[in-house]
């Protein structure tokens, strides 16, 4: 069993209101329909069963508008189901099944018709699901919005929550607290809708989050392709992790999707088919916030009000941009770092102005310095989420020295793996650098002392071995490195005792 754990984009800016607001209101309404629903279902379900037999069997009864309407949507939407109903050598459902099939009196077919109508009519109007879930034979606008805060049972709406969080809390953190509820709430729509498309007639309720929550994958892999996902596995009673970038697990996930929908549809009992709309939709949704600027708007928006409020060149410049004057925008805050060349939130401000001005060089450059600025202050997340954001917007590589005091300060947290990588990422960067050395020798030490791998400890200390760098003053450390690795790979021999 696959679990997803975390991801590298989990330290946001602000506490995630919004998202905790949903997991939060989706709980409570589980607590307050939960129980009710299980005891409604059964009944009304039974109740379903006989309206549609009797009026099968006997066609001739008359009975009370909703159950009408029920039986004609029967009829019409699921014309198998009711032809199955009308044939006489059907198999037995139950005990009433068997007793009115003996029932040939049509006043006492009739009267039990009416019994069955006036209990249908007092159930529907009663139940939960018949409100509130989404059924793709007669949908309603209510049942498109609610449908998405109901959960049929503990599993389902912790799974759900679960993911909300990992997929919700990033994303509300980069669109803001306008953006991304709107966006939650019409992938939620949409998902549904393309449910009903696939399975028109159905009149199986369908409920859960897992719609909308699927919009936030198809939106998360957009927005940020490049995160690795850090996956657990549950094999043979042993539990491994790993980790995977978005841009893999997604689409595997959304395949998955497709060949359970097409092989198995609802008789899974999974509306694998939400889940696919729900996860296009978000992708196409997600494209269409960046490319309208609606995404830099809210970015804006949310620097604004984390920090933004304290030299008056930092006002100056938030009110220049607040009117499009985004060259005099950044006029202000270059005075600013003539001022307080290490400001940061001037940096925040030079990156999203060089973002909006499609100035891509400058917008890492400042990326690059502001990461920087980051590390000195003993802000790691920060730095990380900045180096990220670099990273996401296409930037190839920081500056060596940048880069170097990244990993670090990455080595000095709890994932070490992480530091491991991003030494990697930054001697592939810089390999005829002093800094891409270095960074071959720390990857080399972190994979052989602190993670047990001395087969990748080896690949690294002999690409340093092999470095155009000079290295003098490194050899000694170097191919001790390579010595203990190899001494690592050798299989461990029992001792040999003898006979006396």
């Amino acid at each position: 069993m696959l679990i997803p754990l975390r991801h590298e984009n989990m330290q946001g800016r602000r506490w995630p209101v919004i998202t905790i607001g949903i997991i939060a209101l989706n709980l409570v309404i589980f607590l307050g329909t939960h129980w009710t629903m299980d005891q409604q279902a059964p009944e009304l379900g039974h109740i379903k069963l006989h309206v549609v037999l009797l009026a099968a069997m006997h066609p001739e009864l008359k009975m009370q508008e909703k159950a009408q309407q029920f039986v004609t949507t029967v009829q019409t939407k699921s014309p198998q189901l009711w032809k199955e109903a009308q044939k006489s050598n059907r198999d037995v459902q139950d005990a009433w099944d068997a007793r009115i099939r003996l029932e040939d009196d049509p006043g006492a077919l009739q009267q039990e018709m009416d019994s069955l109508s006036n209990r249908f009519a007092e159930l529907d109007a009663a139940s939960i699901l018949s409100k509130y879930a989404f059924v793709p034979a007669h949908p309603t606008a209510l049942s498109l919005l609610t449908a998405n805060f109901l959960h049929g049972g503990w599993l389902h709406l912790i799974g759900n929550m679960w993911f909300l969080w990992l997929a919700g809390a990033v994303l509300e953190d980069t669109w803001g607290r306008v953006i991304y509820p709107a966006f939650y709430l019409i992938a939620g729509v949409l998902a549904l809708q393309v449910h009903a498309m696939v399975n028109a007639g159905s009149l199986t309720p369908t409920l859960g989050a897992s719609g909308a929550i699927a919009g936030l994958m198809g939106a998360f892999l957009v927005r940020f392709p490049k995160t690795k996902i850090e996956m657990g596995w549950l094999l043979m009673y042993r539990f491994y992790r790993f980790k995977v970038a978005a841009y893999w697990l997604l689409p595997l996930w959304l395949l998955m999707e497709i060949f359970y929908g097409s092989l198995f549809g609802q008789l899974s009992g999974v509306a694998h088919w939400a889940h696919i709309g729900g996860f296009v939709f978000g992708g196409l949704i997600a494209m269409g916030v960046r490319a309208s600027g609606l995404e830099h708007m809210a970015e804006k928006s949310i620097q604004e009000k984390i920090s933004w409020v304290s030299h008056p060149l930092l006002v100056e410049a938030g009110e220049q941009i607040d009117k499009g004057q985004l060259d005099a925008a950044e006029s202000s805050l270059k005075k600013l770092l003539q001022e307080k060349p290490d400001s940061i939130d001037a940096y925040r401000m030079l990156q999203s102005i060089y973002w909006r001005k499609n100035d891509l060089p400058a917008h890492r450059d400042a990326l690059d310095k502001l990461v920087g600025f980051e590390l000195r202050a003993n802000d790691p997340d920060g730095a990380w989420q900045t180096y990220q954001t670099s990273k996401n917007s296409g930037g190839e590589k920081l500056s060596a020295s940048v880069w170097l005091d990244l990993c670090r300060q990455m080595e000095t947290q709890p994932d070490v793996e992480r530091a491991a990588g991003v030494y990697q990422e930054l001697a592939q960067a810089y390999p005829a650098e002093k800094q891409g050395l270095l960074a071959q020798m720390a990857a080399g030490r972190i994979y052989l002392k602190r993670l047990n791998r001395p087969s990748d400890a080896l690949r690294f200390y002999e690409a340093a071995q092999k470095s155009p760098v000079p290295h003098p003053d490194w050899r000694t450390t170097i191919e001790r490195g390579i010595v203990d690795a190899k001494k690592a790979l050798q299989p461990k021999t029992a001792p040999v005792t003898s006979a006396s």
